[in-house]
């Protein structure tokens, strides 16, 4: 199984893109995590924010293969405690199949793409910066795996 971190944004710093390859580099064969960065949608003075946002979804939805699992991440989403992301995890890969992850800028996701989501997840109520989300959703997705396989990391 393939997961696919799909993000917008480039270019982040060295803590991010170590922490992210920290936990990347520790999964097991049978799964795969990727880093897809997308441009950011041009902001600034005078911009149109709409159109950035569209943007970043054309981009977005163009990275998705059409038989992908969607999860959004959204702050209206469903939280999940590591447990059930252990849960889910095991029904994605018994599904078989890959999964994308979607994870906006800083304005959000455009609506085309929370509308092509299977699932929408929220990470917390509090608003995280997007590059330290790369770092924690390759933990967490660790740490999932590590409970289904009986690994002490979890404890």
């Amino acid at each position: 199984m393939r997961i696919k971190l799909i993000t917008v944004g480039t270019k982040m710093p060295g803590w991010v893109e170590e922490g992210y390859a920290e936990y990347q580099k520790r999964f097991p064969k049978e799964i795969s995590l990727q880093l897809q960065e997308l441009s950011l949608g041009h902001r600034g003075k005078g911009a149109d924010l709409s159109r950035a946002i569209q943007k970043e979804g054309d981009l977005m939805l163009s990275a998705i293969a059409p038989k992908d699992r969607v999860i959004a991440l959204d702050v209206k989403g469903k939280p999940w405690s590591t447990e059930q992301l252990a849960e889910q995890l095991t029904s994605w890969q018994m599904e078989g199949g890959d999964i994308s992850l979607l994870v906006g800028g800083p304005d959000g996701l455009d609506s085309r793409c929370l509308a092509r989501a299977d699932l929408k997840w929220s990470l917390s109520p509090l608003t995280l910066p997007h590059p330290l989300v790369r770092v924690l959703l390759a933990e967490q997705l660790y740490r999932a795996w590590t409970i289904l396989k009986g690994h002490p990391y979890h404890k």
